[in-house]
């Protein structure tokens, strides 16, 4: 949905567009008493677009998320946006946190006129705002009710609503999706869609990795508040080359696959896996199968997806670091 109506008035209530915004996370860390919770971690968001990081349960996602926030103190590093110390108070900062965060008895209204008045929102440009996230959003007749009368998927509509009320330059979103069934995360994701459009800066933590392989351009996976792999998704992808191979036959192609080389790794109902060495080894699979006359149902060459990559990274990690046994 790309309304000129909706665009032209978001146009007035910001402000110029500064071409040279950037997000700067310089080496920040954190520790309790001798637990390392966060390893120095640095990125940059040099560009509009979505920043992913990446971990698994307790690797120090939220902890980096909360110390750019402002809402956790650092052992060190700094956080720059436009070249200065981030402020989340002043600058235009939207938040989705992972957790509810929402007041049980008050009307849904009255919470997101007070989070947008804590944004230094006019009343006018409120109301104006609710009414087109309301809609948006489908809410549309709760903005009387307490948010504990509503589904867990409308509360994370309303934070959601919360987080971008006053249409913020840099969003951070925190598992967003999480707890959605399909109509309403495919919602979710087309309003991610036009804050893309709109050249906002999004950093966003997710364990879906489709999702994140849908919107991300650049990644980190955090493993025990260490980094363990940064960069640019589609180069980190290149950089493994095409050794995923699946292929489904009207018959059966493990005789033939054998002959290759080939043993395969997963077989399902739907396809067989296999992890080749060369192009030129699936090349020769192919060529068997066709000079055999099965019939070819599905033959897909490609690079590895990030949920294998990840996995990789995390199983290298543990290894290295003597956690072998670790899941």
């Amino acid at each position: 949905m790309r309304q000129t109506a909706r665009m032209a008035f978001f146009a007035e209530y910001r402000k110029e567009t500064n071409t040279d915004m950037s997000l700067e996370v310089n080496g920040i860390s954190k520790q309790y008493g001798n637990f390392t919770a966060l390893h120095p971690l640095s990125f940059t968001l040099s560009e509009p677009g979505v920043y992913a990081l990446l971990g698994t349960n307790g690797a120090g996602k939220t902890t980096a998320i909360r110390i750019i926030l402002g809402m956790l103190s650092r052992n060190s590093g700094e956080v720059l946006w436009n070249g200065k110390a981030l402020s989340p108070v002043t600058e235009k900062v939207g938040y989705l946190a992972e957790e509810r965060g929402l007041y049980p008895k008050y009307k849904i209204s009255e919470q997101l006129t007070y989070f947008a008045k804590l944004r230094g929102m006019r009343s006018a440009d409120i109301e104006k705002s609710l009414a087109y996230w309301f809609k948006r959003l489908e809410l549309s007749g709760y903005e009387d009710k307490r948010a504990e009368q509503l589904s867990k998927g409308n509360q994370q509509k309303v934070q959601l609503v919360a987080a971008l009320v006053a249409d913020p330059e840099l969003i951070i979103l925190d598992e967003p999706l999480s707890g959605l069934d399909p109509v309403n995360a495919d919602l979710f994701k087309s309003v991610i869609n036009e804050q893309i459009d709109k050249k906002k800066y999004i950093i966003m933590s997710c364990h879906q990795m489709p999702v994140i392989e849908e919107f991300c351009k650049d990644i980190t996976i955090l493993h025990h508040g260490t980094a363990v792999l940064q960069g640019d998704l589609n180069k980190i992808k290149k950089s493994y080359g095409r050794v995923n191979l699946s292929v489904k036959c009207d018959g059966d192609v493990l005789p033939l696959a054998a002959q290759c080389g080939l043993v395969p790794e997963t077989i399902t109902p739907d396809k067989l896996t296999f992890k080749i060495q060369s192009e030129e080894q699936a090349k020769s699979l192919l060529k068997m199968i066709v000079d055999s006359g099965m019939p070819l149902v599905r033959y897909e060459l490609r690079e590895p997806s990030l949920h294998e990559i990840f996995v990789e990274n995390i199983e290298r990690a543990d290894k290295e670091a003597g956690r072998s046994d670790e899941a």
